[in-house]
C-alpha cells in the first residue's frame, strides 16, 4: 500500500521534509500506526509526532489515530492552530 504523507508548520521544520510518498508495511493500517511507523525514523521524527495535541487528517478530513488508511491516501500531520 502506498500513501503520501504531508507535514506542516513546526512538524515540517522538525522532520526536515514537507512530504513523502512511501510504501507501508502491511501491519500499518491506521493513521496511528502510520504515526508510530514514522516515529521509528529517529529522534527528530519521534519528537515531532509525539505531541498529544498533534492534529491529523486523512484525505483532507480531520481524523484520529483509529482512522483506517486506504491505499493511495494522503495523510497530513500538523500542530494545533494558534492565533490571536
Amino acid at each position: 500500500m502506498a500513501v503520501t504523507v504531508k507535514f506542516f508548520a513546526s512538524v515540517r521544520e522538525a522532520v526536515g521534509v514537507s512530504s513523502d510518498t512511501l510504501a507501508l508495511p502491511e501491519e500499518v493500517t491506521t493513521v496511528g500506526e502510520l504515526r508510530e511507523h514514522l516515529s521509528a525514523r529517529g529522534d527528530n521524527w519521534r519528537g515531532a509526532l509525539a505531541s498529544p495535541a498533534l492534529r491529523m487528517a486523512c484525505n483532507q478530513v480531520m481524523c484520529d489515530a483509529a482512522t483506517p488508511v486506504p491505499d493511495g491516501a494522503e495523510v497530513a500531520f500538523f500542530p494545533p492552530v494558534t492565533g490571536g
